[in-house]
């Protein structure tokens, strides 16, 4: 997935930070963008599954390579 508004590197964070500052950054985002979260903690994966069921905003896809994590959430 290439198309996103805002990107987010949280690389060398652990949680929560990458979990806090993504929900930061999603709050400047207008309804329907897409936020771009890379992250280097294993756990995020697992994080930013549940962030997305609890908070309404839609996960769109997560994929992982080179020891990083990359995260597309669509904003509710």
């Amino acid at each position: 997935m290439a198309d996103f508004d805002e990107e987010l590197d949280a690389s060398g964070l652990n949680e929560p930070l990458p979990i806090l500052r993504a929900k930061k950054a999603l709050s400047q985002l207008s309804s329907g963008q897409v936020l771009h979260v890379i992250t280097t903690d294993p756990g995020s994966v697992k994080d930013f599954e549940a962030f997305a069921k609890q908070t309404g905003n839609e996960l769109l896809e997560s994929d992982e390579g080179g020891g990083k994590y990359y995260f597309y959430i669509r904003k509710a």
